[in-house]
């Protein structure tokens, strides 16, 4: 008995095959082909897109950046080097573009879950190594899974957990979450652990914790030796479960 999510997917697939419909494309320099697998194209440039875009391109990735609407695409194109308008739903559209060359694809398309799912689709046909989704549901995560996304990202939700994390966690300064249990934390030296050193605070022994850095009046030591003192103000970037976290402080 196959499962509806299949169902829908393969219904999703028949449409794509017979789309052939030619696009019109904003003509830029050099983005015709991808040259090294660490290049990334990102399909909507809505917020988050455009933010992730911008914020890539700032760390100097070479960036690829689509959406089907002109109008926005004229936009981002004052603030990002390589802006094209085409609709990633095509698949002869991207196949064009030479999207297979490029190490991983981000599918940042919003409202439109359908849009969503078959650009993803089509990234996995067209043999993209790696596929990252964005999802507004944990139900449409389980589906772009499911039809080879590699990661699916709930940007919406995570931010909630994060918020929630540091509000209910009074003396967590800053979450991140890695898991469901783990996590980054930034916590406050406990009074008890002040004036002692790292290997003497027995915070590895006593909770599994690892300290990889201490914020310290605005500088940071990343990976403190064991001999490191703790001082009264000091912010300990913690890894390990939660819960652990919250018996240490």
């Amino acid at each position: 008995m196959s499962h509806p999510i299949y169902e829908q997917v393969q219904s999703l697939w028949e449409a794509i095959k017979g789309i052939a419909t030619p696009v019109n494309t904003i003509s830029l320099p050099n983005v015709s082909v991808a040259k090294q697998h660490h290049e990334f194209i990102i399909i909507g440039l809505g917020r988050f897109g455009t933010s992730l875009a911008m914020s890539l391109n700032a760390y100097q990735h070479d960036v690829l950046a689509v959406d089907s609407d002109i109008k926005r695409v004229q936009e981002v194109a004052m603030i990002l080097p390589h802006v094209i308008q085409l609709d990633a739903t095509n698949i002869d559209a991207l196949r064009e573009i030479g999207v297979e060359s490029f190490g991983t694809g981000i599918v940042c398309i919003g409202e439109a879950f359908e849009a969503n799912l078959l650009a993803t689709v089509v990234l996995k046909k067209l043999g993209v190594e790696r596929i990252i989704t964005k999802a507004r549901t944990v139900t449409q995560q389980d589906i772009l899974k499911r039809v080879g996304a590699h990661e699916v990202i709930l940007p919406e939700h995570e931010a909630g957990v994060r918020l929630a994390r540091r509000l209910s966690s009074i003396d967590f300064v800053d979450f991140m979450e890695l898991t469901n249990d783990t996590g980054i934390v930034e916590i406050m030296a406990p009074k008890y652990v002040v004036g002692k050193s790292l290997k003497e605070s027995h915070i590895r022994q006593k909770f599994n914790l690892t300290v990889v850095a201490i914020r310290r009046h605005g500088e940071v030591i990343v990976s403190p030796r064991a001999e490191e003192v703790i001082q009264d103000n000091d912010l300990l970037v913690v890894l390990g479960r939660t819960v652990d976290c919250e018996k240490l402080r």
